[in-house]
């Protein structure tokens, strides 16, 4: 784990911060279980686990239904999945706009340790954006609804940049936005999509433990530093 005295050596090589949303600081996986499976429901389709969807989210809300979409049509024995998946993804996408808005985030929570965090960053004077792969429309409210919209001077979701992440153009664009330098400015998420977006636009990157990975172990992946609670961030030295 990455130690306080570390933290504050990350911290002083940077001018700004980039913070992802779902998975590192909002839990989020209700909202999704509830849009996702309302949506399913809709389609005459059955229900999927939130086991399942946690390993699917992080690259977008077209590439988590598709992803919903084939997982459960597989499951059903259904052929050509792949063909069918696009047929109704229009409808899929229709319905779990309407869906997930309405039901945005009821079903959800800040994790422990995030106003700590975010007070903190604040504090050492370093200007924060949020970027996201959620689309804007969901990710502005959820913000406001948490009461966590007021630390950022910009927000950008997975609509904002004609790629998303673990694509380099949201964080090159949101460096842009906040008129620091890629090397001079912190990526703080909790997945690979986040890592190695960081890594290629060339972006220190530090990761959260507890988020959605696609199922796989955080600490596996090339990060500059991890921690078990963004509170962390208040006691680096």
């Amino acid at each position: 784990m990455t130690t306080p005295a570390e933290l504050t050596t990350l911290l002083t090589r940077v001018d700004a911060v980039i913070v992802d949303l779902d998975g590192t600081m909002v839990d989020t996986m209700g909202d999704f279980s509830a849009a996702l499976n309302r949506m399913l429901n809709e389609l005459a389709l059955p229900g999927i686990a939130s086991a399942e969807i946690e390993r699917m989210v992080g690259k977008g809300s077209e590439h988590l239904i598709r992803s919903v979409l084939n997982h459960v049509m597989a499951h059903e024995n259904i052929a050509d999945v792949a063909m069918k998946t696009e047929a109704i993804f229009p409808a899929a996408w229709s319905s779990y706009q309407r869906h997930y808005l309405d039901i945005n985030g009821s079903c959800s929570a800040v994790y422990p340790g995030v106003v700590q965090g975010l007070d903190a960053l604040r504090a050492a004077g370093l200007p924060l954006a949020c970027l996201t792969n959620k689309p804007l429309a969901f990710a502005r409210p959820l913000l406001q609804a948490k009461g966590l919209d007021l630390y950022f001077s910009q927000v950008f979701g997975g609509d904002s940049f004609e790629r998303k992440k673990p694509d380099p153009l949201p964080l090159i664009g949101t460096c842009q936005a906040l008129g620091t330098e890629p090397v001079r400015t912190l990526m703080l998420g909790d997945s690979s999509n986040d890592a190695q977006a960081a890594r290629a636009a060339g972006c220190p990157v530090l990761l959260v433990t507890y988020g959605y990975n696609h199922g796989q172990p955080v600490r596996a992946v090339d990060a500059d530093g991890f921690v078990d609670s963004l509170a962390e961030l208040a006691r680096a030295e």
